[in-house]
């Protein structure tokens, strides 16, 4: 589950939903910060000896985001924004030890589900959001968990050559 553009696009995703609950005056200027902050963390050079403790931070953001759902009041502008630069500076970390930094561009448009998802709470349905980002954070608790976990055979192509 880690590597490539699935752990970026999954916290993107938990993002979007939780943004749904914030306060509607800067959405162009949030994304904006997304994009930025995720491209210019993509391109540090990021060891590879960190990419556990990378991964681990990028499902533990997931969890975080996604959280955000079940909060009943509206999210603040600076809680917000301090989401949104926290998920950025995983998503790009993630993506900096990617192969292929162009994968970013696959993950970052998953944050817009906030419009939607905003729409859906705004007419009442908050539950379907409740139970989307439920799966996101089993998702990322089950990520998070392997990272914790020793290797395994079949776990890793180290028999096969």
């Amino acid at each position: 589950m880690n590597g490539g553009v699935l752990p970026a696009a999954l916290l993107c995703a938990a993002l979007g939903l939780g943004l749904a609950s914030a306060e509607r005056r800067t959405e162009l200027p949030r994304f904006a910060v997304l994009a930025v902050t995720a491209c210019a963390t993509a391109l540090a050079p990021i060891p590879v000896t960190w990419s556990h403790a990378v991964f681990l931070g990028c499902w533990t953001s997931i969890m975080a985001s996604a959280a955000i759902v079940h909060e009943p009041r509206a999210l603040k502008d600076n809680a917000a924004l301090a989401l949104t630069l926290n998920a950025a500076v995983w998503t790009g970390a993630v993506m900096a030890l990617a192969p292929s930094k162009v994968d970013l561009l696959e993950a970052l448009p998953l944050a817009l589900c906030a419009w939607p998802a905003a729409w859906a709470r705004r007419r009442g349905q908050a539950i379907v959001l409740k139970v989307l980002a439920s799966w996101l954070m089993a998702v990322a608790m089950l990520g998070a968990t392997l990272q914790l976990l020793p290797v395994t055979p079949g776990d890793l192509p180290d028999h096969m050559e």
